[in-house]
């Protein structure tokens, strides 16, 4: 239980439906429990009248005994059937209480791990699969809300006529309630064996759920990938064996579910075999009647369903403990990324590495090497350099999705870190290597992150990104939906979409992180023609492998293993004849070949 402590405070939050839950629970109780009384009192009386009645037999004063009699039993009827719809009611109520109460923790953790997900850094994306997160976030808080739902519903269901039952039991004869009771230990050593089964084959359940949830999750983001390349049936064949494995430990679980049930109506059979004889002997000595016995049983009986109940139960708080220990695991996680200072100024845009040092977290890979770099207020820097050099680590540290490992970046000359992140991120104008694009229309794509953006600016910023005429031939225009991940556009079409989102910002600080590699040359010459314009007033750092799009920038540098080789103009890097003019030849061969 110790896990399920993080619930508290939700279950504090909405302890209005549990108190009113609880005594609901408490009155259909009460209202189950008196028809066994009364069907005691109704045994009785027909016992103890119909020898009477016998007595006088063909007499009138049989007819009106038995008028009475049959006016006694029918009054008894109608109070059991009063006392069951009244106990119906009350059940709706219980129902109506705590059920919805864990709908409302449901909603509540949910949009918690979903809030506490968007704070994270994006170290902890990488080293987590998205189909984990997926399933910590519905799974498992699916198996949580049925602990403080219908688990918690029918533990206190027990708890509370495990009371009432015993206590009547006892006032009516206390050697027979202890009789009927010597089953519950053998019960109770059971359910914590058992339990401890369940535990273990449940967290193995939620852990190959989350594998099957990554594998789905994957095949489906790359199926034009595997459709290329024919795969269609060793993808199901693979989805098949995580299934298959899924499947087998499920079977595990339901076969240790499956003890609960012969085992509890064992012992509730025992219980009725010792009431009888201890009961049969206790009306032989008189100190019972046999509507004691016949109540007895109803009790016992009634203790049935939430005994039986208490293994569903266990098992659920079981899986609930599993599942909050996967959830807790991710809401531990702590946001490195913060500042103490939470400086918000307007950006200038001047930029200087000093002596940064980085290396990735997840897999240890050093990017940088003591990294110097100054950059001017308004100056448009190009970063260039062979795959791996560490041009996107710049442009991750420059949006602050990682800290340096050593050294640190000054904008304006303060400290990056004693910047409030937000503030800062919102006057970036950020286009990554990788793309994304939600599935919205073309409008709420370059709106992104703002909520009064007028449309001309919006038209601009396509035009600028020479996307325009694109988007005038759909037949919805800027309203157009795009599929998931923008798969309803071509690769360049996704790249200039995603250069208009971010000057659209109208950023201080421009980041291109190699956003024209999928488009042609006529179009890369229009979109650097008006970037070009764009980025006069304003800082910008563009990332590329290609010459042609450095050129524009007012300084060059060449990355080489996370250092820097070479840095200068167009014409100062050529004039050097190093690895700039080498890399400028080979490009320039290959668009004349």
């Amino acid at each position: 239980m110790k896990a399920l402590k993080y619930l508290n405070k939700y279950l504090w939050k909405y302890k209005w439906y549990l108190i009113l839950g609880t005594i609901f629970t408490i009155i259909s109780n009460l209202f189950g429990i008196l028809p066994a009384q009364l069907v005691r009192y109704a045994l009785d009386l027909v016992i103890e009248t119909l020898d009477v009645y016998y007595l006088f037999n063909d007499l009138a004063l049989q007819s009106k005994m038995y008028d009475i009699f049959a006016f006694s039993i029918l009054l008894y009827g109608l109070l059991i059937l009063a006392m069951a719809l009244l106990k119906g009611i009350f059940l709706f109520l219980v129902r109506q209480t705590i059920i919805v109460m864990s709908r409302h923790i449901e909603y509540a953790l949910k949009n918690d791990i979903y809030s506490h997900y968007q704070t994270l850094p994006t170290s902890f994306f990488r080293q987590h699969n998205t189909g984990d997160l997926m399933a910590r976030i519905s799974e498992d808080v699916s198996n949580v809300r049925m602990y403080v739902g219908p688990a918690l519903m029918y533990g206190i269901n027990l708890v509370v006529l495990f009371f009432l039952v015993i206590s009547y039991m006892v006032s009516v004869n206390a050697k027979l309630t202890l009789y009927v009771l010597l089953p519950l230990p053998i019960l109770s050593v059971s359910v914590y064996v058992v339990n401890q089964m369940i535990m273990k084959r449940s967290q193995a359940i939620q852990k190959q759920l989350s594998e099957l949830s990554t594998y789905v999750q994957e095949a489906f983001s790359g199926i034009r990938v595997i459709k290329s390349f024919v795969q269609e049936k060793h993808s199901f064949q693979n989805f098949e064996i995580e299934a298959e494995d899924f499947k087998k430990k499920s079977l595990k679980l339901t076969k240790v579910d499956a003890f609960f049930y012969p085992i509890i109506l064992l012992l509730i059979g025992l219980s009725n075999i010792l009431i009888i004889y201890v009961g049969g002997k206790e009306i032989i000595n008189g100190n019972l009647t046999p509507g004691n016995i016949t109540e007895f049983i109803l009790y016992v009986n009634m203790l049935t369903w939430p005994v039986m109940a208490l293994g569903w139960t266990t098992s659920q708080i079981q899986r609930a403990a599993s599942s909050q220990l996967r959830i807790n695991e991710f809401l531990e996680a702590k946001n490195t990324l913060t500042s103490d200072k939470n400086i918000m100024m307007e950006l200038q845009g001047a930029i200087r590495f000093a002596h940064v040092s980085f290396v990735y977290p997840d897999s240890g890979i050093t990017a940088l090497h003591d990294f110097d770099l100054d950059i001017r207020a308004g100056e448009s820097v190009a970063i260039l350099g062979t795959t791996g050099s560490g041009k996107s680590t710049l442009a991750n540290l420059l949006g602050r999705l990682y800290d340096p490992t050593q050294g640190e970046i000054l904008i304006d000359g303060t400290p990056l870190k004693d910047l409030e992140v937000h503030a800062y991120r919102r006057q970036l104008g950020y286009v990554p290597q990788d793309v994304f694009l939600f599935s919205d229309s073309i409008e709420n794509n370059v709106r992104f992150g703002t909520n009064d953006m007028p449309f001309e600016r919006i038209e601009r910023a396509v035009k600028d990104a020479d996307l325009l005429n694109n988007i005038e031939d759909f037949p919805k225009g800027f309203q157009t939906v795009l599929g998931e991940r923008g798969i309803t556009l071509s690769g360049g079409q996704k790249q200039r979409l995603s250069i208009a989102r971010a000057i659209a910002r109208d950023p201080k600080i421009l980041i291109l992180d190699d956003c024209l590699s999928a488009v042609d040359t006529n179009t890369e010459n229009i979109i650097l023609n008006n970037l070009k314009r764009i980025m006069d007033s304003r800082t910008s750092v563009i990332i590329s492998h290609r010459v042609s799009s450095a050129k524009l920038a007012d300084r060059i540098v060449m990355l080489d293993d996370g250092h820097i080789i070479e840095q200068g103009t167009h014409d100062q890097l050529l004039a050097i004849n190093g690895a700039y003019k080498e890399l400028y030849e080979k490009q320039l061969m290959a668009e004349e070949a």
